[in-house]
């Protein structure tokens, strides 16, 4: 058996401390490759069918249309089972307090029964918001061990940090 990392991730325009950039990779993705370093987990990165808008502002609007019709975006692939592996590493954005939608549109598709789920979010000061309590319908009969908070601004400087908390 071994550890998996189901992930979103955005790249390009995101906020940073009140200022907007333009981003290569998203902040989500450079932790998730973190954890594949330590542990040789295998990565599922959960992506839109339709993409967010490229615009910040304008991502965040539909982003939260979604989230207030509780939505299910469609998917580009679905991970159809998780039954090879014990841990799963669940990583996402804190976007409107908790994970962004495609995750629902993914993590309900999925017995979690007998697994260990790690959690890990990165965000620009709100943590984790509710997304735990999310997770916890989400993932429904798994262990959910605590998780790692990443500011967005830090995930460069976050390794260590990473590292500590999978050895945990």
């Amino acid at each position: 058996m071994s550890d998996l990392v189901i992930y979103f991730s955005r790249d390009g325009e995101n906020y940073f401390g009140g200022v907007l950039k333009n981003i290569e990779k998203g902040n989500t993705e450079v932790i998730a490759e973190y954890i594949q370093e330590f542990t040789g987990a295998e990565l599922f990165k959960v992506e839109p069918a339709l993409e967010y808008p490229a615009d910040y502002m304008e991502c965040i609007d539909v982003a939260k249309k979604e989230q207030q019709q509780d939505a299910r975006p469609e998917i580009k692939k679905t991970l159809e089972s998780i039954a090879d592996y014990d841990t799963i590493y669940i990583g996402f954005p804190n976007w409107w307090g908790t994970l962004p939608m495609p995750m629902f549109t993914q993590l309900e598709q999925l017995d979690f029964a007998g697994k260990v789920v790690m959690p890990f979010v990165t965000h620009e000061g709100s943590g984790f918001g509710s997304s735990q309590r999310d997770l916890k319908k989400l993932c429904s009969g798994a262990e959910i061990m605590d998780g790692l908070s990443i500011p967005g601004a830090n995930v460069y400087d976050a390794k260590d940090t990473v590292k500590i908390w999978i050895e945990k």
